[in-house]
């Protein structure tokens, strides 16, 4: 592809509105991209992720990924120009998605396209997969990884904006969801009804100082500390009566030294001892379960990025999570790098852009990695 034709399939893509799910017609946009080109590709079905493949030689199986949802605009009048217009201004592409994470998508898919095009010297398999409902829960990299897509893979290259560097690492990441339940009296008969707030707040202290404990024991030298914060608290009808159900919910992100599993259990002990006093009923609800990734900063995978990288790119780990922790449930072990294109302080913001050298550049550094990986 030409200079124009690069950046007009990251126009294109940046104008389908797939915000939190609609992501059909991005699958669509890049199965008719791959036909046209000769290559095979597959609409895996209820998440409606895509997978194609390129194979040239019986060598190893590169995965390449990114998701295909983006969040919501927020008022788009705040916007320099309308987020789904994908305008060009100097050398800054606008546009919800530019960044976070459609240049990625579009880098990677083009890098795979050109080395077929180009009948590039590879010995192995380029497997692209575009995920849906990431943003949500990386609903579409689990369902992959629990049919098998990622079961032969050798190396996972995860495109997420990461700015001059190669993450290895990421925090994990639970949502979880505790409902107390009272009875409703009015207020000036207490004794009559069971206060849910009142019994939330003894979970709310419970919470904050055990999980306190945790992360001050608990250290990963390079994703530090575990985190947790309660975010949102809704409770009762009105001021004069007694609230009969309150909701919570919190945040956590784990590290691998006291990984999901082991902070459950902390906040089920909470509930569970508060349960043994009269007239408290709560419940625990895990929304979202995402456990931390661990992969080797000196994998082959990234030691041939760092080989054929114009500069010195730092490995390190980040609190944020990605698709990598569903694939990487996967049967076998495999290397794993997030490297992608990508303002990296913009996901998610308003006027997120994308600088267009950046994303020309990214799609040829892609096309250097896939052949010194397969070679």
């Amino acid at each position: 592809m030409n200079k124009e034709e690069r950046i007009k399939v990251l126009q294109d893509i940046i104008k389908i509105k797939s915000v939190n799910d609609n992501e059909s017609e991005v699958v669509d946009y890049f199965a008719e991209l791959f036909r046209k080109h000769g290559i095979e590709s597959e609409k895996v079905k209820y998440s409606e992720s895509l997978v194609a493949t390129y194979k040239k030689g019986d060598g190893k199986v590169l995965g390449v990924s990114r998701h295909e949802d983006v969040v919501a605009a927020g008022d788009e009048g705040e916007w320099k120009f309308p987020p789904f217009s994908a305008e060009i201004d100097g050398d800054k592409l606008y546009g919800r998605g530019s960044t976070d994470m459609k240049s990625g998508l579009a880098a990677l898919a083009i890098a795979m396209i050109e080395i077929k095009e180009e009948n590039t010297d590879i010995n192995g398999t380029l497997k692209f997969m575009a995920t849906v409902g990431e943003e949500v829960g990386e609903l579409g990299a689990e369902q992959l990884t629990k049919e098998g897509y990622a079961d032969d893979l050798d190396g996972l290259i995860i495109g997420e904006p990461t700015g001059p560097a190669l993450i290895y690492t990421h925090k994990g990441s639970i949502n979880y969801t505790i409902v107390s339940r009272g009875k409703s009296a009015h207020s000036s008969m207490p004794k009559e009804g069971i206060n849910s707030i009142a019994n939330m707040n003894e979970f709310v202290t419970r919470a904050n100082a055990e999980m306190q404990e945790v992360t001050n024991k608990y250290k990963n030298d390079v994703l530090g500390e575990t985190a947790h914060a309660i975010t949102i608290i809704n409770g009762g009808d009105q001021v004069n009566s007694i609230p009969a159900v309150t909701t919570l919910q919190g945040n956590i992100r784990t590290i691998p030294e006291f990984d999901n599993g082991k902070v459950k259990a902390v906040l089920q002990r909470i509930v569970d001892d508060l349960n043994k006093r009269e007239g408290f009923n709560l419940e625990l609800i895990v929304d979202y379960d995402i456990y931390p990734v661990e992969s080797k900063p000196d994998s082959e995978l990234i030691k041939v990025i760092q080989a054929v990288s114009k500069e010195e790119l730092p490995v390190i780990g980040i609190s944020l999570t990605t698709d990598a922790a569903a694939f990487t449930k996967a049967e076998n072990e495999f290397d794993v790098v997030i490297y992608g294109p990508g303002v990296e302080d913009l996901p998610h913001q308003v006027d997120e852009y994308m600088l267009v050298e950046d994303y020309l550049g990214m799609v040829d550094g892609y096309k250097v990695v896939y052949e010194e990986y397969l070679k």
